[in-house]
C-alpha cells in the first residue's frame, strides 16, 4: 500500500552510509558516526585547488596516503565543518590520526583496496540524494522509503538469510545488502566494480540462465558447475523484476542450498516490491531530468529568464564554463531503429555519468541532455587562474573513464564570468564539438581555440551550401576528369598538398611509386591549369579541398 508521512525526511546520515556500504567498501577508522546527519554532498579532494565544500561534505581523499597528509587534511576539513574523509586502506599511523580526527570532528573512513573511487562517488551520491524528486513529502512503498534500494536489499537478505544484489538489465548493481563477504569471489568482484564482470555476464548468458530468468515469473537457479569459472562457487537464485511485460532488472541471492517454500514465496513477493520502487525511481528521475533540462536550456538561451534559472540551479553569480558532450554515430545507428534507440539510451547514460563526475568535484554543476547533446554548466571558483586548464583536467579524467566504452567527444566553451556571457560559452562549446564530431575521433576534447580554423571551415561550408555554390576552377576540372576517366588526380593533389610538396611522402600516402606520382602531378597541372608553384593557387586548392571534406555533398 502507498502511504505518506507528514514531514520531509532529512538527507542521509553517515551511519546509513556506513551501514549500506561498510561491509564491502568502507571501514570506520576514527571518529564516531552516530549523530553525523544531513550530509550535504560528495567532493573529490584536489591538492592543487582551494578547498570549496558544501555543508557537511564527505570528502574523497584520492591520492592522500601519508599519515602527515591525512592528518593535515583532517585539520583543514575540520575548519570547513566537513563530515568525513575517505582515504585508501591500509592507513598507517592510526594512533596519531585517531587523536587528530577526534580533535577535528571529522570521521576518518578507509576505502577497501581494489574498490573504485568513481563507483564509490556514484554510490554516495545516490545515497545522499533525496528519495522523491519533485515531491513535497516522502513516500513509502511496502514500509520502505521510496527508492531506498539499499534498505530494501537488506530486508530481502534478512528474509532469505543470504546476501542479495539488485541489478538492472545491463547487470549494473543498483543496490546490495550486507554480508557480501559470505559469498564467493565473483560476488565480491561484482560489488567492487558495481557491475557483473563481463566474463561472468557472458558465462551467465551461455549457461541459458539469463534467458530462463527473463522468460519466467518463477525463481531460477544457477549452479556453480553451470559455468567454467571457479570464482562462481556458491549456488545462486534469481528472480526477474517485472512491470507488466517489461523486465526492469533482477534480484540475485547467493545461497548455500535451494530455498524452502516459505523463502521462495518471500523472494517472489520481494520482486514485486522492488518493481514498484524501480518504477517510482524512474518516474522521479524523469521529473528531475525534465526540470533540470528546462532550467539548463533556459540558462543557455539567455534573456530575462536566464538569471532566474541559474538561481534555481544555485549557479547565479558564479563564473562558469559550458561543456558539450556528443556521441559519435555508429554504422548500426544510421538506419536501424533499434540502434537509434540504443543511442538515445546511451546519450542519457553518458549525461548521467557526466553529471556524477562533475558534481563530485563541483557540487553545483548542472548537466542536461538537450536533443543529441549533453550540456554541462561547470562552476569555476573565482580565484582559479586558468579556467581552461581546470576544465581540461576534469574532462580528460572523464574521458579516460568512459572513452573506452563509448565513442564520446566533448567541446569546452570559454569562461563565462556572468550570466550575460553564458551564451558565448555555449556557442564556443558547440563550435568545438561540431569540429570533433566531423573528425570522428573517439575520446577527443577541445576548446574553440584548439579547433578555431576547423570551425571556420565548417561554417564557410555551410555558407556555400546555403547559397548553392559549386566547386569551380582548377579543382572542378580535376573532379570532372576523375569522374569521366575513373582517375585519382584529386587524391594526388590532396596528398601532395598534405605532404607540403614532398613527393616521396605524398607517393607513400597515395600507395604508388614515386615516378608514377610525378607523372600524375604533371597530368593534373595540364588538365586543371593549376600552377603548383603559385601560393595563391595552392591556397585556393587547399581551401576547396577542406570545404569538400567538410561538405561531402559539395561538388
Amino acid at each position: 500500500m502507498l502511504s505518506s508521512s507528514s514531514s520531509r525526511p532529512p538527507r542521509a546520515s553517515l551511519a546509513r552510509v556506513v551501514e549500506n556500504l561498510g561491509d564491502t567498501f568502507l571501514e570506520v577508522v576514527a571518529g564516531r558516526i552516530e549523530g553525523v546527519d544531513d550530509l550535504g554532498g560528495v567532493v573529490i579532494y584536489d591538492p592543487a585547488d582551494d578547498l570549496v565544500l558544501p555543508e557537511r561534505a564527505v570528502v574523497l581523499g584520492v591520492g592522500v596516503h601519508e599519515p602527515e597528509q591525512v592528518g593535515d587534511l583532517l585539520v583543514r576539513l575540520g575548519r570547513h565543518q566537513a563530515a568525513a574523509l575517505v582515504v585508501r586502506a591500509p592507513i598507517a599511523g592510526l594512533t596519531e590520526l585517531r587523536r587528530t580526527a577526534a580533535a577535528s570532528g571529522v570521521v576518518l573512513l578507509a576505502l577497501t583496496k581494489g574498490a573504485s573511487w568513481s563507483q564509490l562517488a556514484a554510490m554516495l551520491r545516490t545515497l545522499l540524494s533525496e528519495a522523491d524528486v519533485g515531491d513535497d513529502v516522502p513516500t513509502t512503498l511496502g514500509g520502505m522509503p521510496s527508492g531506498d534500494l539499499f534498505s530494501l536489499a537488506n530486508a530481502i537478505a534478512a528474509l532469505l538469510d543470504a546476501p542479495v544484489t539488485i541489478e538492472d538489465r545491463a547487470f549494473n548493481v543498483l543496490a546490495f545488502s550486507g554480508r557480501q563477504d559470505e559469498a564467493d569471489a565473483s560476488r565480491v568482484a561484482t560489488i567492487l566494480g558495481r557491475q557483473v564482470p563481463d566474463r561472468f555476464a557472458r558465462a551467465l548468458e551461455r549457461s541459458g540462465v539469463i534467458g530462463d530468468l527473463y522468460q519466467s515469473t518463477r525463481e531460477v537457479y544457477l549452479k556453480p558447475d553451470m559455468t567454467e569459472y571457479d570464482e562462481i562457487a556458491m549456488l545462486r537464485v534469481a528472480v526477474a523484476v517485472r512491470a507488466g511485460d517489461e523486465v526492469l532488472g533482477s534480484i540475485w541471492a547467493a545461497v548455500p542450498e535451494p530455498l524452502n517454500a516459505g523463502r521462495t514465496r518471500a523472494f517472489l513477493d520481494s520482486a514485486k516490491l522492488v518493481a514498484l520502487h524501480l518504477l517510482r525511481m524512474r518516474a522521479g528521475a524523469d521529473v528531475e531530468r525534465r526540470l533540470r533540462a528546462d532550467l539548463v536550456a533556459t540558462a543557455l538561451e539567455g534573456g530575462t529568464r536566464a538569471p532566474e534559472a541559474l538561481g534555481r540551479l544555485g549557479l547565479l553569480g558564479q563564473p562558469m564554463t559550458v561543456v558539450a558532450l556528443g556521441l559519435l554515430p555508429s554504422a548500426q545507428t544510421q538506419d536501424d531503429p533499434t540502434g537509434q534507440s540504443r543511442a538515445v539510451a546511451e546519450r542519457q547514460r553518458l549525461a548521467d555519468a557526466l553529471a556524477v563526475h562533475l558534481s563530485a568535484v563541483a557540487p553545483r554543476a548542472a548537466v542536461a541532455l538537450l536533443g543529441d547533446v549533453a550540456y554541462g554548466l561547470l562552476p569555476i571558483p573565482v580565484d582559479v587562474d586558468d579556467s581552461d586548464e581546470r576544465a581540461r583536467r576534469l574532462i580528460t579524467n572523464f574521458l579516460e573513464r568512459t572513452g573506452s566504452r563509448a565513442p564520446v567527444v566533448i567541446g569546452i566553451g570559454p569562461l563565462a564570468p556572468d550570466a550575460a556571457r553564458l551564451g558565448r560559452s555555449r556557442t564556443g562549446a558547440d563550435r568545438a564539438l561540431r569540429v570533433l564530431m566531423s573528425r570522428a575521433e573517439p575520446g577527443a576534447m577541445a576548446t574553440l581555440a584548439d579547433v578555431h580554423v576547423g570551425a571556420l571551415i565548417l561554417e564557410l561550408g555551410d555558407m556555400t551550401m546555403a547559397r548553392g555554390d559549386e566547386l569551380t576552377g582548377h579543382l572542378a576540372r580535376l573532379q570532372e576528369y576523375d569522374a569521366q576517366h575513373n582517375g585519382s588526380l584529386v587524391e594526388t593533389l590532396e596528398c601532395w598538398l598534405d605532404a607540403f610538396g614532398d613527393v616521396s611522402a605524398a607517393a607513400a600516402a597515395a600507395f604508388v611509386h614515386t615516378n608514377t606520382f610525378r607523372y600524375r602531378l604533371k597530368r593534373l597541372e595540364q588538365i586543371s591549369g593549376i600552377d603548383l608553384d603559385s601560393p595563391e593557387d595552392r591556397f585556393a586548392a587547399m581551401l576547396q579541398l577542406r570545404l569538400r571534406r567538410s561538405q561531402p555533398t559539395l561538388r
